[in-house]
């Protein structure tokens, strides 16, 4: 599990915020930029985005329920 959150989910994740972050700041999107608006490649990186989120979001809160019962036993 923590190769996948390592390997995977962190840098899909920090290319989305980066991204959300130059769309906020400066109204460039990079992804459209670099692989053009709408286009297969973008979509695709789109849907990692979200998914990695999803992910992230059901770690957090099924993550948290058996990191806090492993906590309990070794108390």
């Amino acid at each position: 599990m923590r190769a996948l959150v390592q390997y995977v989910l962190k840098p899909i994740t920090l290319i989305g915020a980066l991204n959300w972050g130059l769309v906020g700041l400066f109204k460039f999107n990079l992804v459209e930029w670099l692989f053009g608006p709408m286009s297969i490649t973008s979509r695709a990186i789109y849907v990692a985005v979200g998914i990695a989120a999803v992910v992230w979001i059901l770690l957090w809160i099924f993550g948290t329920r058996s990191c806090a019962c492993h906590i309990e036993h070794h108390d």
